[in-house]
């Protein structure tokens, strides 16, 4: 019983299945308490739950792991031998042993919960339909391109005929995916980035204390000689 609440207390189930709201609603909150904070995406399996019980995708948890620590062994890819990182959520430290990333346990109960997760998605359902975004120009026509030049959402209609028929554009999904992907580089490079700040800071405190050390030892033997 200690384990299983340890596992998922992390995850608000008093929200996520509250009679009071929908099954979409309910999709919608469980689908938020399984978005990784690195990758921006549902946990991608093998899930890693950290000592602090917040949960990574192990590749993304190798990720952050190899940016905080780029001059241990890598094989493949991934770090070989022990190291440390900070929790991307809390920023609690997470100390590893020989088996890196790998020796993290997997939480099983978060990756059964996606497979039901994306089974229970599948189905087909009137509560479920996409709302699909409208031109505020051209009513009738959705939004499904990117004005690069402008940096705004719009039509077809609106490169063809309207505001922005000069203007550079893009597929939005496309737009939408470039964007995610630097946002998440981005998250992963601050992580790795303070990780070792902190461990210079770290370094200059630990100097610090040395330097005032001998200072005092010195001060002590002249007041002695």
């Amino acid at each position: 019983m200690g384990q299983s609440y340890s596992i998922t207390k992390k995850v608000n189930f008093s929200i996520i299945l509250s009679p009071s709201i929908g099954r979409a609603s309910v999709m919608d909150n469980l689908e938020k308490q399984l978005i990784c904070p690195i990758c921006l995406e549902m946990f991608t399996k093998p899930v890693v739950i950290l000592p602090c019980q917040h949960n990574l995708c192990r590749k993304c948890a190798n990720d952050v792991f190899q940016a905080a620590n780029p001059y241990l062994p890598t094989r493949s890819g991934s770090l070989t031998s022990g190291g440390r990182f900070r929790c991307p959520s809390c920023r609690h430290e997470v100390v590893l042993d020989r088996h890196g990333v790998y020796g993290l346990q997997r939480n099983l109960l978060v990756e059964n919960i996606i497979d039901m997760f994306k089974q229970e998605s599948s189905r087909p359902t009137q509560e479920r339909k996409e709302e699909t975004p409208m031109c505020d120009v051209h009513e009738d026509e959705k939004i499904n391109i990117y004005c690069v030049t402008h940096g705004v959402p719009t039509c077809s209609m609106c490169k063809v005929f309207g505001a922005h028929k000069d203007c550079e554009v893009a597929p939005l999904g496309t737009v939408y995916e470039t964007k995610r992907s630097e946002l998440s580089d981005g998250i992963a490079m601050m992580v790795g980035n303070n990780d070792r700040i902190q461990g210079i800071i770290s370094q200059l405190d630990e100097a610090c204390r040395v330097i005032e050390n001998r200072r005092r030892f010195q001060h002590s033997a002249l007041g002695q000689s």
